[in-house]
């Protein structure tokens, strides 16, 4: 009788587990055509790229500190900080990588 009540138990909850899969398949659909587009946004905003390289500038010509940089253009993270720096950096070689690839 156990084993009975157990299968019972275990097809409900695989059904359960279905309708689940169902209704957020459904609402994935639904937000895709409403043009919404989930997940996490790629790379930096456009804010960010226009002053990276006056960011870079600044922190590569060391006349200040990362809070005062921080402070002229108005943001507060060190980590969005070193983000642009190393967005810039990695930008830089990429192209480089290009370069090789295509001049080579």
């Amino acid at each position: 009788m156990g084993k009975l009540i157990f299968h019972i138990f275990c097809a409900l909850a695989e059904h359960e587990r279905n309708v689940l899969i169902e209704r957020t398949n459904a609402g994935l659909k639904s937000a895709r055509a409403r043009g919404k587009n989930g997940g996490r946004p790629e790379g930096m905003t456009d804010k960010y790229k226009e002053i990276a390289p006056l960011i870079k500038a600044s922190y590569e010509s060391k006349n200040g500190s990362v809070e005062s940089i921080m402070k002229a253009f108005n943001f507060g993270s060190k980590t969005t900080f070193y983000k642009i720096i190393n967005f810039e950096l990695g930008q830089q070689r990429f192209m480089l990588s290009l370069d090789y690839f295509f001049l080579s």
